[in-house]
């Protein structure tokens, strides 16, 4: 069957709580709707902005709505999502794995949580860790597909408001996670302001959504005609206008390197040989000058690592990711065993959404 018979007449729930969801789910609707398929939202918790709703997007205000519409499936970048939605449930990712550690010092990316049907993987380096879960457990699938917020990546866009054309220095992307123990944002103030007051280059910041407010006016205040604060729900257009990026353990410097250029990482959890990294505050403007000379070594280790990280260059992710869905919800996953009740996990989400329906 193919794609259009398959999406005809199905419905699907775009499941978010973060404002960078919607770059992630966008593309993957484009191609649903391309193929007769119907789409809504529904946005959970109070850090997810309706504002960015275009016009023509539709949103379930509740659960009760949700239950109603009856969703096929529903689509999830995020680690848990309500088993009691209808459904097959999807997981499509919010980022890479960039190796951040948690408190206890796990690796937290690879965690099964019981929510999903679907695990649609970026990259080898993502396949086979959740394949070797999915063999162990049995009750959810893994295909690699790619990563649907990809799919404008590698295409130009003839109106980026972030490039210059009249201002030819390199331009620098400053990107950083919101975690104190991780974010280089509070510790290289000054090097940040004394990069600016060089004038060598043309500088963005762009933080995590989460980043701490005292934080985020502290860089905002920087901004002159060196160095410009970003908020957005799209980075795609951002990380095409850069050609090096200063960063930490964000998983944001994984999709920079996909565009094959080099990376600068402070204090980095998983360092690598396709990485710059370093551990001192007085090593930033001697390790931007390197990485803009693109050695070849460094490259060539960008490249293979890019090749186990995300191989897909043709943009057609998001079909993949809905040719996986509709084969799970056509076969109905007869093969996978049930989910285990999780029954502690799915009170709490039934008290975040305050739905105490059965």
């Amino acid at each position: 069957m193919d794609l259009a018979s398959s999406t005809q007449g199905k419905r699907y729930l775009m499941y978010i709580s973060q404002n960078y969801s919607y770059a992630i789910l966008r593309p993957l609707q484009k191609q649903i709707l391309a193929h007769g398929g119907e789409v809504k939202w529904f946005l959970e918790g109070s850090e997810v902005n309706p504002d960015f709703l275009a016009e023509d997007e539709q949103r379930l205000h509740s659960i009760d709505e949700i239950k109603a519409w009856d969703p096929h499936a529903t689509f999830a970048p995020a680690n848990i999502l309500p088993t009691f939605f209808p459904g097959k449930k999807v997981a499509v990712f919010h980022g890479f794995d960039a190796g951040k550690l948690n408190s206890r010092g796990k690796n937290d990316h690879f965690t099964i949580r019981g929510c999903f049907d679907l695990y649609c993987t970026q990259g080898p380096n993502t396949t086979g860790p959740f394949t070797e879960q999915a063999k162990e457990m049995g009750f959810f699938r893994v295909r690699e597909t790619g990563w649907t917020m990809l799919d404008s990546l590698f295409s130009t866009i003839s109106d980026n408001p972030y490039v210059s054309a009249t201002d030819t220095r390199p331009t620098l992307l400053i990107c950083s996670t919101f975690s104190k123990r991780l974010s280089l944002a509070p510790v290289l103030i000054k090097q940040v302001k004394q990069l600016r007051d060089s004038g060598k280059y043309r500088i963005l910041v762009q933080f995590h959504p989460k980043m701490a407010t005292e934080i985020v006016d502290q860089y905002k205040a920087m901004q002159d005609e060196n160095l410009t604060f970003v908020e957005t729900d799209n980075v795609i257009p951002l990380l095409q206008a850069a050609d090096v990026m200063l960063c930490d353990t964000s998983s944001i410097l994984l999709m920079f390197l996909l565009l094959r250029r080099p990376v600068v990482t402070f204090n980095n959890q998983a360092p690598g040989p396709h990485l710059l990294n370093i551990t001192e505050a007085d090593q930033v403007d001697d390790a931007i000058a390197e990485a803009l000379n693109q050695p070849p070594e460094l490259m060539a280790n960008i490249e293979a690592f890019c090749q186990q990280l995300h191989p897909y260059q043709d943009g057609q992710s998001s079909v993949r990711v809905l040719a996986a869905t509709n084969d799970l919800i056509d076969s109905d996953g007869k093969e996978l065993k049930r989910k285990p009740l999780n029954l502690l996990r799915q009170f709490k989400m039934r008290k975040k959404l305050s739905y105490w329906r059965w």
